[in-house]
């Protein structure tokens, strides 16, 4: 098995947007771009409310969730103050023009984290 596994193109990205990636377990991976053509890959969940920050606006280095609009480091994951929390990172590397990201990571890493379920709450019937 390889260390690393080929995600896609650098161009298969937009400038300044992002692509999810589909894991056999766990929540997706998204990997941003932004307009220095830097590439990072976050856990597609907002440490809030579980937003999907691939659906977010990304600024430098950052994204703003697109649920509540908090504002998420792509370096590290964690969110600006005042807020607080953090999304776990994956490790990144960018060789030519081709995105990988590690394969141990795709595999393994935040597996247990799952998205909130959204919608109307449910009453329970009394007994």
């Amino acid at each position: 098995m390889s260390e690393w596994t080929l995600i896609c193109k650098i161009d298969d990205i937009p400038v300044l947007g992002s692509r999810r990636v589909e894991r056999a377990q766990g929540l997706d991976v998204a990997v941003f771009r932004n307009t220095e053509n830097e590439v990072f890959a976050l856990l597609d969940r907002c440490p809030h409310k579980g937003g999907p920050l691939s659906q977010g606006i990304v600024f430098g280095t950052s994204v703003a969730c697109p649920l509540h609009n908090w504002t998420i480091g792509l370096c590290d994951g964690q969110a600006s103050a005042p807020d607080e929390g953090c999304t776990p990172r994956f490790e990144v590397k960018l060789d030519g023009d081709q995105i990988y990201l590690k394969t141990a990571e795709l595999q393994g890493h935040a597996t247990d984290l799952v998205r909130p379920i959204a919608g109307p709450a449910r009453r329970r019937s009394a007994a």
